[in-house]
C-alpha cells in the first residue's frame, strides 16, 4: 500500500492523531510520502519523523493508493490541486470543525487504514468545475479547476454588479447581485448552500447557479445539467471584479468573457461504510432533529 499524507497548519494535539496514522500504516508495511511542508511542521515537534516526501509538482503518480487530507474542507480543497487528474483515492481526517468533505473524526483515525484494508469503502467520482482557457484568464493558466465552486464577485466597491449570463450560447438573465457562483453537487453544502441553494447529492449529473444577495427578489438558484458551457460578462461601476476558484482569487476586468464548464476529470473520494454523505447531512445539517422529540 502507497501512501500520502497532507496537512496545512496543525495544533499540538493534531500531531498525535498523525503518529496514530503512520503507526497503522507501519503495520500494513505501506509506504508512507509526507508533503514537504507538512514534515517540516511536524518535525518542529518531533525530529525522528522521516519519510520520503511530495510536493505540489513533484513525487505523486497514479501509484499511489490512498491519499490522506488532515485539516478542515479548506484543506481537501488545497489537496485537490496536488492531486490533480491523477486519480488518487482522498479521504479527509477533520480536525477543524464542520467537515463536509473531511468526514472522518480525527479520533478514528485509525479506522481510515483499517476499514480500507478491509475493503469497507466505495470510490464516489466527484464532478469539479473549471475556467476554459479561452477566457484567457493568467492566474489560473494551471490550476482553472474547482471542486466546490467558482464565484464571480464585486471588488472595491459596495454597489454591486451586474453579472450577464449565457447557458450554452442562449442568453439566461442578467444577475443584479453582489455576484454568483456556479456550484458542482459537492459544493453545494458549501458557499452556495450560504446563499440559498439546495443541496445535491455528490453523484448527480448536475451545476447549481445562485446569485448572492441579490437584488431582483425573484431571483432564485437554478440547478442546470453539468455539460452545460456558461458564460458570464460582468459589469459596474467599477473596473475590475474577481473570480474565485475555491479559495484561488483572480482579478478579472469587467467585460472580459468568462467561460465556466465541467472540467475534464474528476476526483476520486474514499466513502467509508461508516461514514456515508446521508449520514454526514444528519450529523451536521441535524436533518431529523426537532427539540419537540
Amino acid at each position: 500500500m502507497k501512501v500520502a499524507i497532507f496537512g496545512q497548519t496543525y495544533k499540538n494535539s493534531t500531531l498525535d492523531y498523525v503518529v496514530e496514522l503512520l503507526d497503522e500504516l507501519e503495520k500494513e508495511s505501506a509506504q508512507v510520502y509526507l508533503e514537504d511542508e507538512f514534515q517540516e511542521l511536524l518535525s518542529t515537534s518531533r525530529n525522528d519523523l522521516k519519510y520520503d516526501t511530495f510536493t505540489e509538482t513533484e513525487g505523486l503518480d497514479d501509484t499511489f493508493d490512498m491519499f490522506v487530507s488532515f485539516g478542515g474542507d479548506g484543506t481537501i480543497l488545497r489537496a485537490i490541486t496536488y492531486v490533480r487528474d491523477l486519480g488518487i483515492p482522498i479521504v479527509g481526517v477533520n480536525t477543524g470543525r464542520l467537515g463536509f468533505l473531511s468526514t472522518f473524526k480525527k479520533e478514528d483515525v485509525r479506522k481510515v487504514v483499517r476499514e480500507f484494508v478491509q475493503g469497507a469503502y466505495t470510490i464516489v467520482e466527484r464532478s469539479l468545475v473549471e475556467v476554459s482557457q479561452e477566457s484567457d484568464v493568467p492566474e489560473f493558466s494551471e490550476l482553472n479547476f474547482a471542486l466546490n465552486e467558482i464565484t464571480v464577485s464585486r471588488k472595491d466597491t459596495t454597489s454591486m454588479i451586474t453579472v450577464e449570463t449565457y447557458l450554452n450560447d442562449e442568453y439566461l438573465t442578467s444577475y443584479w447581485a453582489d455576484g454568483l457562483i456556479v456550484a458542482t453537487p459537492t459544493g453545494s453544502t458549501g458557499y452556495s448552500l450560504s446563499c440559498g441553494g439546495p443541496v445535491i447529492t455528490p453523484t448527480a449529473k448536475s451545476m447549481i447557479l445562485t446569485p448572492i444577495a441579490p437584488h431582483n427578489l425573484n431571483a432564485r438558484p437554478l440547478v442546470i445539467a453539468d455539460d452545460t458551457v456558461i458564460r458570464l460578462k460582468v459589469s459596474g461601476r467599477e473596473e475590475n471584479h474577481l473570480v474565485s476558484l475555491d479559495s484561488r482569487i483572480a482579478t478579472v476586468e469587467n467585460g472580459k468573457e468568462i467561460i465556466v464548464q465541467k472540467a475534464g476529470f474528476t476526483i476520486k473520494m474514499i466513502e467509508y461504510t461508516s461514514e456515508s454523505f446521508l449520514k454526514t447531512l444528519r450529523n451536521k445539517l441535524l436533518w431529523g432533529e426537532d427539540k419537540r422529540n
